[in-house]
């Protein structure tokens, strides 16, 4: 099968192509500039120069297709992107229908209520704290009704593994900061994580599986407390490992102090039980402490 990808040179994106490519199928990505291209060629697939603004070119090149993967997001905009995220999301669902062709749309556990376990059923919920993937989740789930193979893949907070610059970099650059690893309160808050070559598995499962209207979890892991993540940082600068109160999170994590706090558990057993997902990379405790996070 031939998939257009977005995102394709981003830190899922490359391992995305790379486990197309490797299974069999073709790969043409989005690159929005010549060193995009050039690294999109090297992992045997085709690319397509342009920009996510340019929506007669993502309807061309979804229509040329077989399907879609959706992983382009800007995450320096997260709330300002959502609304043209979800327009994206449209675009495709115009291209596609009819096609009962794939579409794989990104979204975040998070999207739904914290505290409880976050399952598969659940829907996008306006408490949770990403919500704001909501707009496109729905967009992808309505567009099954359209004759299209459409599904949502929920990444988890936490998608690990060599060339991260999410999260777990900018906790470890704020311990060296600070001189000490914190966690909140008695740091029993849980955060689910994925391997990201696992996650890569499980988009090309749902192109090729999924089926209209599914969501899926790529949650490999899913209630790790944060306080393990503090501790293993801690150990490997060799700085002191700290709770903190609620109140003082701001002024030591800054804009990730909502974050850190959050307590966010999640299940993928439907995930692996539909579609026969396996993770088989590292988990998240022994990647930071035995990868390339140092």
């Amino acid at each position: 099968m031939r998939f257009f990808i977005t995102g394709a040179t981003g830190f899922i994106g490359q391992a995305t192509v790379q486990e197309l490519v490797q299974t069999g199928h073709q790969v043409l990505g989005l690159a929005r500039s010549n060193a995009s291209a050039v690294t999109i060629a090297a992992f045997g697939a085709e690319f397509l120069l342009g920009d996510l603004r340019d929506h007669e070119m993502l309807r061309r090149a979804a229509t040329g297709c077989d399907g879609v993967i959706h992983l382009a997001f800007n995450n320096g905009d997260i709330h300002g992107w959502a609304e043209k995220d979800r327009d994206i999301v449209t675009v495709f669902t115009d291209a596609l229908e009819g096609s009962n062709k794939a579409l794989v749309v990104s979204s975040v556990v998070a999207v739904v209520s914290s505290n409880a376990v976050a399952t598969e059923a659940d829907l996008p919920s306006p408490d949770g704290i990403g919500s704001f993937r909501a707009p496109s989740e729905e967009a992808a789930i309505q567009a099954a009704g359209r004759g299209i193979r459409s599904s949502v893949i929920r990444l988890p907070p936490t998608v690990h593994g060599s060339g991260d610059q999410m999260f777990l970099p900018k906790l470890i650059s704020i311990a060296k900061q600070t001189g000490f690893s914190a966690y909140v309160e008695d740091g029993e808050n849980r955060w689910p994580a994925v391997h990201r070559l696992d996650a890569a598995r499980l988009y090309r499962l749902a192109a090729e599986r999924g089926g209209p209207g599914e969501r899926f979890h790529a949650v490999a892991e899913g209630n790790i407390p944060f306080r393990a993540i503090a501790q293993v940082i801690g150990e490997k600068l060799d700085v002191p490992v700290r709770a903190i109160k609620a109140s003082s999170a701001p002024e030591q994590f800054g804009w990730l102090a909502r974050f850190v706090s959050m307590d966010c558990p999640a299940s993928g057993s439907f995930t692996q039980s539909r579609l026969g997902w396996r993770p088989e990379a590292p988990d998240l405790l022994s990647d930071l402490a035995d990868g390339s996070y140092f």
